[in-house]
């Protein structure tokens, strides 16, 4: 009886600190807009100082789209996380996320992609490019 007394105690406990999450009500609500060649990006994400996350949604001029959500941390100017989503109505996909923050404008950076624990991730080793970026997302 101990045994089952213990296991819900640790259960109640755990249940506990995935609700303590940071106050939603901290982070700012914000809409940015991006074209590239007829395709159009749109980022819906809600930032604090220290995390983002909300929805981002790519349509691809005659093709589809992909919709998904987005999340991940800011450490200064640079926003990292991830975009999970619907691949054109297909299957769900994973791939990391990385914008920087100048002027106003948010770009989309591109790097190598690898894998840590079966998780997208850019490779470390290798930079993040934002120069020539396929989108560059403006706030609306």
């Amino acid at each position: 009886m101990t045994k089952k007394n213990t296991l819900v105690s640790l259960l109640f406990v755990l249940l506990l600190s995935c609700n303590s999450k940071e106050n939603k009500d901290s982070y700012n609500h914000a809409v940015y807009r991006a074209v590239h060649k007829g395709d159009t990006a749109v980022l819906d994400i809600h930032i604090n100082d220290k995390r983002f996350f909300g929805r981002y949604e790519v349509f691809y001029h005659k093709i589809g789209k992909d919709s998904g959500d987005v999340r991940g941390d800011i450490k200064g100017d640079t926003l990292r996380g991830d975009f999970h989503f619907i691949s054109n109505g297909g299957s769900w996909k994973r791939v990391p996320l990385a914008l920087l923050k100048k002027e106003n404008k948010l770009f989309l950076g591109k790097g190598v992609i690898g894998t840590y624990f079966n998780l997208p991730l850019f490779l470390p080793e290798v930079p993040i490019e934002y120069d020539n970026s396929q989108f560059v997302f403006e706030k609306i």
